[in-house]
């Protein structure tokens, strides 16, 4: 029997800034305003005759990617039933009940998410890494993406290989 090991990825570097608002309702939502998010990740796999389980840098990688592309942007969610974003020329106008606001194009990015919210970034991030051609075959039993808005507090999503 192979004997399993966690790695714990958690570097300083893993981190993004990013503008949002989270919504609450209809008619309630935070005011806008902004986060120093960090990501972590844990891996499990069998350790091999080498001493190895995965080369767990691949999982840095693309952590690291993932957390550049969020880097310095307003977060819109694409899905959430209370939000109304349009197109405008180089702006997106975004109705909440009666506030109406303008962001630019080339500041924000719409991610297919229902709120921006640690939850459903943990979950994104989890999915955009598992789908990567470079963890194709990795022998990973299980994976799970953390996101933190705060030193203290952690949403994580998690995966385990079926039995």
């Amino acid at each position: 029997m192979n004997n399993l090991t966690t790695i714990t990825v958690a570097k300083d570097y893993l981190n993004f800034a990013a503008a949002h608002f989270t919504i609450f309702s209809a008619t309630s939502r935070e005011r806008l305003h902004g986060h120093g998010y960090r990501v972590a990740a844990e891996l499990t796999a069998p350790i091999g005759d080498d001493g190895l389980s995965f080369n767990y840098k691949i999982v840095k990688d693309l952590l690291l990617d993932e957390c550049n592309k969020l880097d310095e942007y307003m977060l819109l969610p694409e899905f959430s039933p209370h939000l109304t974003i349009q197109e405008e020329g180089d702006f997106y106008r975004v109705q909440h009940d009666e506030d109406v606001m303008f962001f630019l194009k080339k500041d924000t990015q719409v991610l297919p998410l229902r709120n921006i919210t640690i939850e459903e970034m943990a979950v994104m991030l989890l999915a955009r890494v598992r789908a990567h051609p470079k963890l194709e075959g990795a022998p990973l039993t299980s994976l799970e993406v953390r996101v933190s808005s705060g030193t203290q507090q952690w949403a994580a999503s998690r995966w385990e290989a079926a039995a």
